[in-house]
């Protein structure tokens, strides 16, 4: 299938409901999530954004929507750490294999801790990255969080 990836590879081994949205993604465009809400006409509280982040010195992968902004303090406490920082771009991407801006919390190179902000809960469905730019997925959150074997935390501020 030509919008294949390791996170829809995932979803469709697990037997898992889901459905894709692509959508044309603008090279110039560099505020991901911002850029599929509008494209798809969907909320930005109900599009995930994946972060990666250090912890004590070991990637974290967090997942807040795009409406909010990750709460670094809320982060390092749902993993039992002290200290949160965005990681590099470039350490990101080689640890999820994932383009940045196209990061799924899903099939994932490297299985990192992920923790999905607990809003998701309130959703019948979420949508998060594919596994590249241009590419959204909708599933339920207790899906998402069952496949990436997530945990739930409050991790996001307004």
């Amino acid at each position: 299938m030509a919008t294949g990836t390791p996170a829809t590879a995932l979803l469709t081994r697990a037997n898992a409901a889901f459905t894709l949205h692509p959508y044309r993604h603008d090279p110039r465009v560099e505020a991901f999530g911002e850029e599929a809400a509008a494209a798809l006409g969907v909320a930005p509280e109900r599009i995930f954004k994946t972060l990666i982040a250090s912890v004590d010195g070991r990637l974290v992968c967090a997942v807040v929507p795009v409406a909010g902004r990750l709460d670094l303090k809320g982060l390092a406490a749902a993993v039992g750490g002290k200290r949160a920082d965005l990681a590099e771009p470039a350490a990101a991407a080689r640890a999820t294999g994932y383009v940045v801006g196209g990061i799924s919390p899903l099939g994932q190179k490297s299985r990192l801790p992920v923790v999905v902000d607990a809003s998701a809960e309130s959703f019948d469905t979420v949508y998060v990255s594919a596994g590249k730019r241009g590419l959204q997925v909708e599933l339920a959150p207790a899906d998402l969080v069952r496949l990436a074997g997530a945990a739930l935390a409050p991790i996001a501020t307004a």
